[in-house]
């Protein structure tokens, strides 16, 4: 369940979602098996046309995009780890197709800024990290979506206490809020006031004014004073 809500988080719409997943955080003592589930899953994900059924990954929006995750790859590629990359084809070779692909990450702070795009960074922690977790994702300033995958639910009560992200999902993607449905919105970097889509939105769309009068003012013209009558 882990690796099919990662992967669908990671690389559905080909990453260009604003809730998708950038960074997964694996306890140490199980990484070496998710990491490897995880490539195992990556390889049969099929990169074309998005009109065909068969596809799983289209291209990304535009050149510009296509460029600036180039030049990611390129410096995860000198910096990281590649663990995981979806295959290129004949059908991929013209385009803005970009090969969804996965980097094991030593630390979080080399990644300096959002990557837009199907490419997920792997970070290692141990048991007794928790919080230095948490501190770390508090920290980049951003909130919008946390998923977390854990049956205990002391762990997960922490861990949404403690995050500050707008929207947190236990168990399953982080991409599937439908808006009118689930409040939506994060907080930080990620927006602030009322959620999408939730009870206190239609706030967002009002004016407050305010008008001051004095009414125990003195003096006056008389005159025009009594125009109203």
């Amino acid at each position: 369940q882990l690796v099919k809500d990662v992967c669908a988080s990671a690389f559905d719409s080909a990453g260009q979602r604003c809730s998708a997943a950038r960074v997964l955080f694996v306890q140490e003592d199980i990484a070496d098996k998710v990491i490897t589930m995880l490539t195992g899953a990556m390889a049969e994900l099929v990169m074309g046309d998005p009109g065909l059924l068969s596809t799983d990954v289209g291209p990304v929006i535009d050149e510009a995009s296509h460029k600036e995750l180039s030049e990611h790859a390129e410096r995860m590629d000198r910096e990281a780890k590649l663990i995981g990359k979806v295959a290129a084809t004949d059908a991929t070779a013209h385009g803005t197709f970009f090969a969804p692909r996965a980097y094991e990450i030593p630390r979080l702070d080399i990644l300096h800024k959002e990557i837009f795009g199907p490419v997920l960074h792997v970070l290692r922690w141990k048991a007794d990290q928790l919080d230095q977790v948490i501190d770390a994702i508090n920290a980049t300033g951003y909130g919008l979506t946390l998923g977390i995958h854990s049956r205990i639910d002391d762990t997960i009560d922490h861990i949404v206490k403690r995050a500050k992200v707008g929207n947190c999902y236990v168990n399953r993607n982080q991409i599937g809020a439908v808006v009118g449905v689930q409040p939506f919105g994060g907080e930080n970097l990620s927006g602030t006031g009322p959620k999408a889509g939730g009870p206190h939105y239609l706030l967002r769309f009002a004016t407050e004014r305010t008008v001051t009068i004095n009414t125990t003012a003195a003096g006056g013209n008389a005159s025009l004073l009594t125009l109203a009558d």
